[in-house]
Order: C-alpha cells, then sequence, then structure tokens
C-alpha cells in the first residue's frame, strides 16, 4: 500500500472520526488510523459510534487492542465489513488500564501470543493486517528483543511492522512520559529494515516534521507522525507534495479550515457539539497574525450551548491566511 508510505499515528482521545476528516481536508493520501478501540468494545458496544467513519476519510485503518485471538480474528472480520483498509494491532501502549487487559505494549513480552493473533486475524480477513510495536519494554534489551519479535511477526504472517522508536516503561512512567523520557533509537529500526528488505518497516516517534519525515524515508519504507500532526495540523499541506509528489488539497491553511464547515452543519444537525469537531483545528494556524485570536476565539465560543459552526467562520476571519509552502517552513 503506497499510503503507508506515510501516516497519522493513533492517538487515543485525538484521532476520531471528526479529526480524521479534518486531516483529510489536508492530505489525499496520508494513511489514517483510527484510535484504538478494544475488541470487548467491538463485540459489546455501539458499533456504529465505534466504528462508523466518513468515506471520505479513506484511507484509513482500523487499529485494534486485545490479546484473544478469536476476539481479534471476530473484530478484524467486523472492521473489515465496516471498510477499513487494514486492521493494526496495538502492541505499544503502556496505560496501566491496557495492561491490566493484558494488551498494548505489555504484550512485547509474549511474542508467541502476538503470533497466534497476527495468523488468526490474517486468515480471518483478506485486507492487510499490521502490528504496531515499540523496541522493547522495561529491561529488555532492545537489540534482542526487537529482532525477535519482528521475525516473530514476519512468521504470523504481519503485512507491515510499525515500530515506535522508544522502549516503554510499564511501571515508574505514565503513558504522557512514555512518549518523552525514553530516548528514540532510530538506528535501530534502521537496522531492521536493513535486515527485512521485501518487508515493510514503518518508523514512528519524536517525528517533528513532513521534511524529517522525507529524510526517514532514505532508511524505512514508511514513516508515521503523531503529535506533530495532531498539534500542528497546518503541516499536513506539504504531505502530499513532499511525499507523493502530487499538489496538496488546498492552497492555505484557511482554504481547508473552510471547506469544513459544511461537515460541521452536517454534524451539528446529527447533535454532535461544536467544540467535538474545532478542538482538532485549534493548532491549524502558527506564527502568523491572528493565530492567538483565532484560538482564544475557538477556545471560548465553541464550547457555549448552541454553538454553530459560524464560530469557526469568525474564527478564521480573525487569522491572516497563509500559502501552504509558507506555512510549512514557519514553525
Amino acid at each position: 500500500m503506497q499510503q503507508r508510505r506515510f501516516s497519522i499515528a493513533p492517538m487515543m482521545d485525538w484521532t476520531d472520526r471528526h479529526c480524521r476528516f479534518f486531516h483529510r481536508l489536508l492530505t489525499r493520501r496520508t494513511l489514517l488510523y483510527t484510535e484504538m478501540v478494544t475488541t470487548g468494545a467491538v463485540l459489546h458496544g455501539d458499533r456504529t459510534r465505534l466504528l462508523g467513519f466518513d468515506p471520505a476519510e479513506q484511507p484509513v485503518a482500523l487499529q485494534l487492542g486485545g490479546s484473544d485471538p478469536a476476539a481479534l480474528a471476530q473484530c478484524a472480520r467486523i472492521g473489515e465489513e465496516f471498510g477499513y483498509r487494514e486492521i493494526n494491532l496495538n502492541v505499544g501502549c503502556p496505560s496501566d488500564r491496557v495492561q491490566e487487559g493484558r494488551f498494548g505494549a505489555c504484550l512485547m513480552a509474549e511474542p508467541a501470543l502476538v503470533g497466534d493473533c497476527v495468523a488468526a486475524m490474517k486468515a480471518a480477513v483478506a485486507i492487510p493486517v499490521t502490528v504496531k510495536c515499540r523496541i522493547g519494554i522495561d529491561e529488555q534489551d532492545p537489540e534482542q528483543v526487537l529482532p525477535a519479535f519482528a521475525a516473530m511477526a514476519r512468521r504470523a504472517g504481519a503485512d507491515a511492522l510499525i515500530v515506535h522508536a522508544r522502549k516503554a516503561w510499564l511501571s515508574g512512567l505514565s503513558p504522557r512520559e512514555n512518549r518523552d523520557i525514553p530516548p528514540l533509537d532510530y538506528g535501530i529500526v534502521y537496522r531492521l529494515k536493513a535486515a527485512y528488505p521485501d518487508w515493510p518497516i514503518v518508523i514512528n516517534g519524536g517525528v517533528p516534521s513532513i521534511e524529517a519525515a522525507r529524510d526517514h524515508l532514505a532508511h524505512v519504507d514508511g514513516v508515521m507522525l503523531g503529535r506533530a500532526a495532531y498539534q500542528e495540523p497546518w503541516r499536513l499541506l506539504a504531505a502530499d507534495p513532499m511525499l507523493f509528489g502530487e499538489a496538496a488539497p488546498f492552497a492555505s491553511p484557511k482554504e481547508a479550515a473552510s471547506a469544513l464547515l459544511p461537515y460541521i452543519e452536517r454534524e451539528l444537525s446529527r447533535g454532535v457539539r461544536l467544540n467535538s469537531i474545532t478542538r482538532h483545528v485549534l493548532g491549524l494556524f502558527h506564527g502568523v497574525p491572528g493565530a492567538r485570536a483565532y484560538r482564544r476565539h475557538l477556545a471560548t465560543e465553541a464550547v457555549k450551548p448552541g454553538a454553530c459552526a459560524q464560530v469557526l467562520a469568525e474564527a478564521l476571519a480573525l487569522v491572516v491566511d497563509r500559502p501552504a509552502e509558507l506555512a510549512q517552513t514557519a514553525a
């Protein structure tokens, strides 16, 4: 899948369907991911609410959290029926809740079980099945653990391995600290790719920009952008030109945000609160006159009862637009 060349990371409480719709306005080619959804939620919850998405979001992948092969296989089938283009298994989240459920990063200590999970999902669906992991956990030696984990995932049939190039410490660090404190080791991911020239390896962790993603592509098959994509979404307008050789969907951040207004009106008519959508566009402007006033207006007005799409239109009127190629260099 060429879209795997660049993707936006699955991020809990961030990459919901409104966020993905907005990101798709900024880049046509990037592969988008859902937030992690647990197998229990899929099997017993409101599937339409949990898994529903707008066709305009495609290509979009579903990330699952779980450790029971049969349950994961069933959820993978459900995800395929919903129209997702890929199923991804989370073997990287370090939160206490995830550990208690025996999934996420703690599964790096159980590679054989991960292999069973991947094999079960591969047998259940025709779409790609991938794994997202860390380079190791706790006292594990990444130089030993990551190659062995990758070999297991490959044998089980995983179509790609996405590696967050940090360890996860399951005790002593919070999930937020686990995103910053363990040192990055891009070299170990580069060496892993060298060992698997015919198997897609995607790198994740601490990538600050589209330019940095382009540099990583000299060593790996794909790059996954996380917080930079969410906190500074204006960067995404450079993704298609810089990484895929295609024009950006819009010429500027303001044009892209204006294209969100019809979607907002539609979603508000369905009972969605304005802030549920506009919270994802707060970082759209950086280093331009009016950016602070834009953020302040959204932060104060979008949360009010009855707030409508006009709030975003008013906020956009406060900020000076900047062409995409200039916005990319504003950081």
